[in-house]
């Protein structure tokens, strides 16, 4: 996009800007107020100037919460559910003589990565 203020912004960086905003927010920097205010001024933004103008006075980096160890954890365990399902699903069939379980293996998976791309983004 370049260092010029005047170019315009789409929605793509009108969402960005919110979502670093949050976390600004979360991270204790905004009050609630500090933080619509913010927001408003974030999504009325036409140029890139003026969504600098809403991080001036706020760190640029925000350390990331989706990369923190806790949350790496969870995926992993989320993983491993993935693995297991279609073993489960297999036990299920066997136990109750019904091929519905077999639907598990992709809604699964669909499900848990659905999620995680939620998280991410």
């Amino acid at each position: 996009m370049g260092d010029e203020p005047e170019i315009r912004v789409g929605t793509a960086e009108r969402e960005d800007a919110l979502t670093r905003l949050s976390e600004h927010f979360s991270a204790g920097r905004l009050s609630v107020a500090e933080f619509d205010e913010r927001s408003a001024v974030v999504t009325a933004a036409r140029t890139k100037g003026e969504l600098e103008g809403v991080f001036a006075d706020l760190p640029s980096a925000v350390p990331a919460t989706a990369g923190s160890p806790a949350t790496q954890s969870r995926w992993d365990w989320l993983g491993a559910i993935i693995a297991v399902t279609p073993i489960l699903a297999v036990v299920l069939f066997f136990v109750f003589d019904s091929w519905y379980w077999f639907l598990l293996v992709p809604a699964v998976p669909a499900l848990i990565e659905g999620g995680r791309r939620v998280v991410k983004n």
